[in-house]
């Protein structure tokens, strides 16, 4: 009999796995005690067992949420590219990494929790991001509106100081307009 992969899930599962994941991001970013998972299932607007039929441990949950996230912000790469110029779409992209890094500060500590618990949720976390940076930088360097000579790297850290130093949301994106302002710069001949 030939193995087959797990099967698809029905719209209405995959819409409760969904708010399942968007009510736990939101729940472990919070400050405070530790929330419930019959909190979180109440919030999505499902039952206990839904939560669990889809994550069968608290870790799971966690580290689940942490890599929708992830993939949400990846995944807008090539969206943006297609409705945006180059430029504009990685300055979008941009602001959407700093909302990123706040919703992962937010769930630290639930985090720590699913690495001792002995999972990694940051594995391939960087290669992903460095993949999807690298898309935009080089779509901008095509159109001429990025230097060619910038590591993608080296945005990726730049960003992630960015996001570690702005005090305030607006200071953030007076940061990321400078970076921009010096992907665009030329040096002279």
């Amino acid at each position: 009999m030939p193995e087959t992969g797990p099967r698809p899930l029905r719209a209405d599962a995959l819409r409760n796995r969904e708010r399942l994941l968007e009510a736990a991001v939101q729940a472990f970013s919070r400050p405070g005690p530790e929330v419930t998972l019959d909190a979180i299932a109440r919030e999505a607007g499902v039952g206990i067992g839904t939560l669990y039929r889809h994550f069968p441990t608290r870790e799971a949950l966690v580290e689940a949420a942490y890599r929708n996230e992830l993939g949400k912000l990846c995944e807008a790469a090539p969206e943006l590219l297609d409705r945006l110029p180059p430029d504009r779409a990685l300055r979008d992209w941009m602001s959407r990494f700093i909302d990123y890094l706040a919703t992962k500060r937010g769930m630290a500590d639930a985090l720590r929790l699913v690495i001792a618990a002995g999972a990694n949720p940051y594995a391939q976390s960087r290669d992903r991001l460095l993949e999807a940076l690298g898309r935009l930088l080089a779509a901008g360097v095509a159109a001429g509106s990025v230097r060619a000579d910038v590591e993608t790297g080296d945005v990726l850290v730049s960003l992630s100081g960015i996001s570690l130093a702005a005090g305030e949301r607006a200071q953030a994106d007076r940061l990321l307009d400078l970076l921009m302002d010096g992907l665009r710069h030329r040096r002279a001949g």
